[in-house]
């Protein structure tokens, strides 16, 4: 399995409660973590300037889709977990990146970003 301690892990997350939780999380697993950017442009603006190995992207940021973001990603070949409250609705969006449904538990954010790092596409399931 993938490690994750080290990890340099973008969290690009609006909700300020889920944004704590996932720092906390990826914090515990051995990440640093970049950000948590809670606009697009902050995002990209993260992207631009920091070596980044993997992103946690929530799918909808201040009521816009994150579909720049995601297309920034996917340019430099960061992996990205996709988080969101839509439900396996996002499919499309993802692209093969797991998504996970919010909340979410620090297991779930894990086995989803090792899935990521390690290249496996698709879903990651439902939450644990």
């Amino acid at each position: 399995m993938t490690t994750l301690l080290g990890r340099r892990v973008l969290l690009v997350e609006d909700e300020s409660l889920i944004a704590m939780m996932a720092n906390d999380f990826l914090t515990d697993l051995g990440v640093e973590v970049i950000g948590p950017a809670t606009s697009i442009d902050a995002a990209l603006d993260l992207i631009s300037a920091h070596n980044i190995d993997a992103a946690v992207l929530d799918l909808n940021i201040r009521g816009e889709l994150s579909h720049r973001v995601a297309d920034a990603l996917r340019e430099r070949r960061i992996p990205m977990v996709c988080t969101t409250g839509y439900g396996q609705g996002a499919a499309d969006f993802a692209r093969g990146a797991p998504i996970i449904d919010k909340p979410y538990s620090k297991e779930k954010l894990a086995n989803s970003l090792h899935s990521a790092l390690s290249g496996r596409q698709g879903s990651a399931g439902p939450s644990a």
